[in-house]
């Protein structure tokens, strides 16, 4: 199997040494998208919500662009600075996901100034 690497148009490209998505065979692994407007390249909003709406706005492009959906991701992590920040990613999330819920981990680190969350996926396709 190929590996393939996935960089959509409407997602923003990243200063970094990665791939926004790499796909291979069935399996699907999105970067972390961090909460930056793919037009502009600027941070959307200055609430963990609106960050969080953005970041899952990008790792869909970021799927769609591998041929999947949110239907076929199984794992999502996120990552926030604050723990003071769960309650409100988890109502950005909630509503941008929806049921059924894939599996999700959440870890809290430092990001560079302004950002307050980063999600990566993992998404396995049915072909």
């Amino acid at each position: 199997m190929t590996r393939i690497a996935i960089s959509p148009e409407n997602a923003p490209s990243l200063p970094a040494p990665l791939s926004p998505g790499i796909r291979k065979g069935p399996v699907l692994q999105v970067s972390g998208q961090l909460p930056f407007d793919p037009d502009t390249g600027e941070v959307v909003g200055t609430t963990v919500f609106e960050q969080t709406a953005q970041a899952l706005r990008n790792v869909r492009a970021v799927l769609e662009a591998g041929g999947a959906g949110p239907e076929d991701v199984v794992m999502l992590r996120v990552y926030l600075t604050d723990p003071a920040h769960l309650a409100q990613m988890n109502e950005a999330y909630a509503a941008a996901v929806g049921e059924p819920f894939p599996a999700r981990t959440t870890v809290y680190m430092r990001l560079p100034p302004g950002l307050l969350v980063e999600i990566d996926a993992l998404a396995v396709l049915d072909d």
